[in-house]
């Protein structure tokens, strides 16, 4: 019998009221906290149960992060035979097997031919400002290159990157760091003139960078790294161009720069491949990985060249870097996404953006359908005509899947909705998705 979401109150419950208004009263009001309040009490492969016994299906996977789906038996497996030998120990002044024995594989899997090492922290911001101070030890240089739409994290450095949102800016006076942002290339939202695709959209902004900001603001003599998404996340899913991270590729070993590139929420087998950067034959200097990575124990990954990684002791450490129980879930959770899940990814993927595709034939607000893998983006519109960003649309739509028990989120820019389901989904999961995101579509236009 096929598996669909339960819904037994009105949402929230009333346990999840109660919770949710200790919530407002004793939690941090900067949490974003979506409007439908979800107050999860349990979770199971693709499926949530909220305190008050709803079942939801979940295509967002803890945003872009339990990718072998909740709680999977082998990891949690994995994880309680490693807190019954050592738990924590401080990793930036001990050794411990877990983590060379991670770093290792991360050496043998990563699209870098030569030796690497890996430096541990606990989120994605930590291991992108990790790859910044690394940058600049390494090239004596203190400017960086990041994108419109990019999203690297919000701690003051790795937020000089991040120019997603104006939300994220605001009140904070200045920026940590030296950085010029230029316009991602895409066809749907360029600045440029005479752009008619997004190759043509890569050209623009290779120029742009090349003749303008190299040639005025920004010498690339400066530069110590380009920081790029392969597939912006918060930005909306865009995969970069075909040609786009080989001409950085070209522009960063004309010019004596790093290419560091951010696989926070692409990596890990969301795409299809176990890394997005691998559909591009390009090799990166620096990379950082996390979400996806352990299956939600928070563990984040940089990975560079040895000869780059090669700063002295005490340069860099944190308390919690390489702790076992989380490098025990990453190993379980690649040592899966190997045996089938980032194939699975790539193949319902296509079946998931396929219906998606034949939904965008069915309604005029479906702007646009993009993505690779089970890292997928609808843009919501006006319409087809005017392809204007309809934000409130796009908050009722995901209202209105909630109330039926899908669990899918909004971002990038201001209309569009995010799939990033567990790599677990199937074709039998993805048609209840797309039944239920049928009637809210046509319960919300």
């Amino acid at each position: 019998m096929t598996q669909k979401p339960i819904i037994k109150t009105e949402l929230p419950g009333p346990k999840a009221k109660q919770i949710i208004e200790d919530d407002t009263q004793y939690v941090t009001s900067s949490f974003i906290r979506y409007p439908y309040h979800l107050v999860v009490e349990k979770a199971s492969g693709m499926w949530i149960e909220d305190t008050d016994g709803n079942v939801f299906m979940d295509c967002n996977a803890g945003i872009a992060t339990c990718s072998t789906g909740h709680c999977h038996s082998e990891v949690v497996d994995a994880i309680k035979k490693q807190t019954e030998t050592l738990i924590h120990m401080g990793g930036f002044i001990y050794c411990y097997r877990q983590m060379p024995d991670l770093a290792k594989k991360l050496d043998e899997l990563v699209p870098i031919k030569a030796p690497t090492r890996t430096y541990f922290a606990t989120s994605g911001a930590e291991a992108v400002e990790a790859a910044l101070k690394l940058a600049m030890y390494y090239t004596k240089r203190q400017r960086f290159i990041s994108f419109i739409g990019s999203f690297h994290g919000r701690s003051l450095a790795t937020l000089s990157l991040t120019a997603s949102k104006k939300i994220h800016q605001v009140g904070y006076m200045r920026k940590l760091l030296d950085v010029t942002h230029v316009p991602y290339p895409t066809k749907l939202h360029s600045p440029f003139a005479n752009v008619t695709d997004d190759e043509s959209a890569s050209k623009a902004t290779i120029d742009y960078i090349e003749n303008i900001i190299f040639k005025t603001t920004t010498p690339a003599e400066d530069v110590a790294g380009i920081v790029v998404e392969p597939v912006q996340g918060e930005g909306g899913y865009f995969p970069a161009p075909q040609s786009f991270l080989k001409e950085l590729r070209r522009i960063c070993d004309e010019n004596g720069i790093l290419l560091i590139v951010d696989e926070v929420h692409g990596g890990m087998g969301r795409t299809g491949k176990l890394f997005a950067t691998e559909h591009y034959d390009v090799e990166p200097d620096i990379m950082c990985m996390s979400k996806g990575i352990a299956s939600g124990l928070p563990i984040s990954v940089c990975v560079a060249r040895t000869s780059i990684m090669n700063w002295p002791r005490g340069a860099h450490a944190s308390t919690f870097s390489g702790n076992p129980v989380c490098i025990a879930s990453a190993l379980k959770t690649i040592e899966l996404l190997e045996n089938g899940l980032t194939e699975n990814a790539r193949i319902v993927g296509n079946y998931l953006k396929d219906g998606l595709i034949k939904l965008q034939d069915k309604y005029d607000c479906i702007g646009d359908v993009r993505g690779i893998g089970l890292m997928i983006a609808v843009e919501i519109v006006e319409s087809k005509q005017t392809m204007k960003q309809t934000p409130e649309l796009r908050d009722r739509i995901e209202m209105a899947c909630y109330q039926r028990g899908l669990l899918i989120f909004g971002g990038g820019g201001n209309s569009v909705i995010r799939w990033a389901p567990p790599l677990i989904m199937t074709k039998e999961n993805v048609d209840v998705a797309l039944d239920i995101f049928d009637q809210a579509m046509n319960a919300s236009i």
